[in-house]
């Protein structure tokens, strides 16, 4: 497995920190949220992409799986990469009031493009909304040309955010006691609904996955913490509550 200098410096308390601020705004101000978490994943491909391949990444295509509303069309467009998304949901489309001219609307486990089409191929907390995540990890794999890179990151189930926007709790009862106990609170469902558009995954089953599907492991390891800490990814059960999410970097 690669060391991942360039990703490991920039994986500072200081950016935790920043990000865990922003994680509140995300039902307030989705708009400053999303630009913030944008800007982020841009940076984290460009600086896999400077560990894994070695060459600028300008001009480079990638395709963002569950790309949603054109926050990040923005952030790789303004870096230099050839930006396409995909996207399965029209309110999502249409949330930020216009859709980006290189989204395809379609589902991510059946990806509406040809083999090898994409020199980076990620998602940004999807896997965690779809019921069979790692056929769209498979689908990913397919559309990504050899030698480019899949990176997956999504939100463990046992972690603090598994629950999304119904709790830091309660989806420790479970997913159905966390949806009802929201919609008691607020008069209406939650925007994530446990069993239809929220599901429990877990960061033993993306490591199974990541080591199984026949791809090269370049990195695993939690996103929003230090590099210091990305030691919890290898210990069993302690993982699941403290990873919080986790990234996957294979190269096809």
């Amino acid at each position: 497995m690669h060391f991942l200098e360039t990703t490991r410096r920039r994986a500072t308390l200081h950016r935790s920190l920043r990000l865990l601020r922003s994680f509140p705004q995300e039902q307030a101000d989705p708009a400053k949220f999303y630009t913030q978490l944008a800007d982020d994943t841009q940076q984290l491909i460009a600086t896999l992409w400077a560990d894994s391949i070695g060459t600028p990444p300008a001009g480079a295509s990638v395709l963002d799986v569950g790309g949603g509303p054109g926050y990040f069309e923005r952030a790789f467009a303004e870096a230099g990469w050839q930006y396409f998304a995909v996207e399965p949901s029209v309110s999502e489309l249409s949330a930020a009031g216009a859709v980006c001219a290189t989204t395809a609307r379609g589902d991510g486990r059946s990806l509406p493009f040809a083999d090898d089409c994409f020199d980076v191929t990620y998602s940004s907390n999807v896997v965690e909304h779809v019921s069979s995540p790692w056929d769209m990890g498979e689908e990913m794999l397919r559309v990504t040309r050899p030698g480019g890179l899949v990176v997956v990151s999504y939100t463990v189930w046992l972690g603090p955010f598994g629950g999304h926007e119904t709790g830091l709790w309660e989806h420790y009862v479970g997913g159905d006691f966390a949806r009802r106990r929201y919609e008691k609170r607020h008069g209406h469902p939650p925007k994530n609904e446990f069993g239809s558009s929220l599901f429990a995954v877990s960061c033993a089953e993306g490591l199974r996955w990541a080591r199984g599907c026949g791809a090269e492991v370049i990195g695993l390891f939690p996103r929003y913490h230090p590099a210091w800490a990305w030691w919890l990814v290898r210990v069993p059960v302690l993982r699941e509550f403290l990873v919080s999410n986790l990234v996957i970097v294979l190269r096809a």
